[in-house]
């Protein structure tokens, strides 16, 4: 009993440690530290744009020009995959304006690089490149496929300066063992293959890469010679530069500044529930130096009066705003991470992935569709939207000519209801058709715009507009036996659009089973799209 005593009493002590070491001001001054070096390297290369990998890449500068959401689970040694409900096409497309970009992101656990880094997204560079070699032979009449080899691809008659020899080999960091390179490079062909079958369009993308994509990593550890720093238009590829902002030797480092002693920790910015107390990338880079300044007694106390200041903000102007609790219970930790989610939509409306958005204010509008997609945060009254479709929890002010023309469908997560978005997408595609039917403009949104209000514009979309997008009231489906490339084409479709849309697995389910129901498809169908 003594013994259990003891043993009990160490597991507290060190649980208290780690505790101490993890707090809130140790996280912001590491997270600060940090980005000092992330803004070292960017002003290596000024001219590429500075891309945050969500959501922990977010805490790591005041400012980025986009945002991207490359999964290190993707990049996992027993989970390998190529996932095309996160194409990030956007990235591609960016890095094709403007010669290259550079994607942020870290990692706690004393690694150099984030798998999302070290295998995701140089898989992704791959794919990509072998795609866009494989269109332009078949334009010129080239029907070999591409297996790691340079392709030469002469055509006189194209408008886009190509580099002499594209590229199609995969480029991995050399800490990636040769077994798990072999094991990817086995797969590539396969991925290839629903990448080129999943409706993107390959063509613009090829138009804009004048040359093809290639990762290039850059640690805490990496040397750069600063009176030999390349220019990127020197390189014969469109640098990817994967910078990881945290130092990878010891996860606690115990450190000083002019006034307080701290301990440095390695990837602060990752896990953000666990320490954050409702604190955002936003308002930590608006109070920054009052923060790192205040030293661990007084840091927790700022950090909540600048948490209930937001909130009221908000609160006054009629948007979501739900307190924040520090003791979460599973409940309230519900409420948090839509706080969070909510609030990271506060960066995409103050402009910094303004350029990818059609208004530069925060809402998605699907092509010609006549079809939205937007956060409760957004301001309704500084757009032209005829009829809402509110599936947040919470009710929203907005001001419509018709009271008609909004519905509130109070949908939930999947985690806490699994079929909660199944037994609303009825009245969803109701009102839908009843308003897009007169040519009105909908706009459907959820807490973050990222998840369920993506989820019931796809629903919209099969349901209600033909294979071609436009809107016909439900005959193509009809017709049609929906298929799951059907759906990945249309979830793509969206994605192209959406470019912050990150839709859970869970919720693409109950969009699946829903379809099922109505196209009476069978079980394996189903089985087979739901892992997107």
């Amino acid at each position: 009993m003594a013994d259990d005593t003891a043993s009990m009493s160490i597991y507290r002590a060190s649980r208290t440690i780690k505790k101490k070491h993890s707090s809130l001001f140790n996280s912001l001054l590491s997270i600060h530290e940090d980005s000092i070096f992330v803004s070292e390297i960017a002003q290596l290369w000024p001219q590429l744009p500075l891309v945050a990998n969500l959501r922990c890449g977010l805490w790591y500068a005041k400012k980025f020009h986009s945002s991207c959401y490359f999964k290190s689970t993707d990049g996992h040694t027993n989970n390998l995959s190529f996932n095309t409900s996160r194409l990030n096409l956007h990235v591609a497309t960016l890095a094709g304006q403007r010669g290259g970009c550079m994607i942020v992101d870290s990692t706690r656990k004393g690694k150099r690089f984030p798998d999302s880094m070290s295998k995701t997204i140089p898989i992704w560079t791959c794919v990509l490149n072998r795609a866009i070699s494989n269109y332009r032979n078949k334009m010129n009449g080239i029907n070999k496929p591409t297996e790691g080899v340079n392709c030469s691809t002469p055509n006189p008659d194209t408008t886009v300066q190509e580099s002499p020899k594209w590229d199609t080999s995969l480029h991995l960091p050399l800490w990636v063992p040769d077994t798990e390179k072999t094991r990817i490079e086995s797969n590539l062909n396969k991925w290839v293959d629903t990448f080129e079958t999943s409706g993107v369009d390959i063509a613009s993308i090829s138009s804009l890469l004048k040359k093809p994509l290639r990762p290039l990593w850059i640690s805490q550890k990496t040397v750069i010679w600063l009176n030999e720093v390349p220019d990127h238009n020197s390189w014969d590829f469109t640098p990817i530069i994967l910078i990881s902002a945290s130092a990878s030797n010891d996860i606690y480092r115990q450190k000083k500044s002019s006034e307080f002693s701290w301990n440095y920790i390695a990837g602060a910015g990752d896990d953000e529930e666990s320490w954050a107390r409702g604190l955002t990338p936003p308002m930590f880079w608006n109070n920054v130096y009052d923060l790192i300044n205040s030293g661990p007694d007084v840091c927790n106390q700022m950090v909540a009066n600048i948490v209930e200041r937001d909130r009221v903000f908000r609160a006054q102007r009629g948007q979501n705003a739900p307190q924040f609790s520090v003791k979460l219970t599973k409940v309230e930790s519900t409420w948090s991470a839509q706080f969070r989610d909510q609030l990271l939509d506060v960066i995409m409306e103050n402009g910094i992935n303004g350029d990818l958005l059609d208004d530069g204010n925060g809402i998605y509008w699907l092509g010609l569709t006549d079809l939205a997609v937007c956060s409760t945060g957004y301001d309704f009254k500084s757009s032209d939207v005829d009829s809402i479709l509110n599936c947040d929890q919470n009710q929203i002010h907005c001001t419509l000519k018709d009271s008609e023309a909004y519905l509130h469908l109070p949908i939930v997560n999947s985690k806490f209801d699994r079929f909660s978005l199944q037994r609303n997408l009825p009245s969803a595609l109701n009102f839908a058709k009843l308003h897009l039917k007169m040519g009105k403009r909908l706009v459907v949104c959820c807490n973050s715009g990222e998840d369920i209000s993506v989820c019931v514009c796809l629903a919209i979309l099969i349901s209600l507009f033909n294979a071609e997008g436009t809107y016909d009231g439900g005959k193509f489906l009809k017709e049609t036996r929906i298929t799951k490339l059907d759906m990945r084409q249309r979830l793509i479709f969206v994605c192209k659009y959406v470019v912050n849309a990150r839709p859970s697995r869970g919720n693409l389910k109950q969009v699946y089973n829903f379809l099922a129901t109505v196209t009476n498809m069978s079980d394996t169908d189903v089985r087979g799209v739901c892992p997107l």
